[in-house]
């Protein structure tokens, strides 16, 4: 008796039996956690102008990608730390946007906290008596209402010094 070679593609495709595939995404994937994965390591180590650049261009190759609102909020709280609050606001804004990003809470927070170091104290109010009301069990609501509470103390004492009279009005 003879026995004949079938290959393995033949039979599988006679039976119609299917062979899961990996998608491409996975490949995609594993190489957007590898190079969010440094720029972490960056951030984590202090070199926030490293991963400013990394972040943005992690964003560039991969904004569709699951880790792209994280991106966002990581690359504002570098820009943040180095001082630049008006681009920072863009970044958590853009990390805010999905009502199902991890980073929604911890993005309105240092919006709040951006607009507060710009000097625009309404909008920061405004901001943290939202997270305060929104998410009144997280922990960005308790840092929102410490912020409210350090508000209203500057207002009063503000408010102090303007009514009480200057030295140079007292020795007229």
């Amino acid at each position: 008796m003879k026995t004949t070679y079938i290959p393995a593609f033949v039979i599988i495709s006679v039976l119609g039996i299917t062979v899961p595939a990996f998608p491409a995404s996975t490949k995609m994937h594993d190489s957007s956690r590898h190079l969010y994965d440094r720029v972490m390591k960056e951030f984590k180590h202090g070199d926030y102008e490293a991963a400013l650049a990394g972040f943005k261009f992690f964003i560039q190759l991969h904004q569709k990608s699951r880790l792209a609102a994280n991106a966002h909020y990581w690359l504002g709280e570098c820009q943040y730390r180095l001082g630049q609050y008006e681009a920072a606001l863009d970044s958590f804004y853009s990390a805010s946007r999905s009502a199902s990003s991890p980073k929604l809470v911890p993005s309105e927070l240092k919006i709040g906290q951006s607009f507060s170091k710009l000097g625009d104290h309404e909008r920061a109010r405004l901001m943290f008596d939202r997270i305060v009301s929104e998410y009144p069990n997280t922990a960005e609501a308790e840092l929102a209402r410490k912020a409210i509470d350090a508000m209203k103390a500057d207002i009063k004492a503000y408010s102090r010094l303007q009514t009480e009279p200057h030295a140079s009005e007292v020795l007229d």
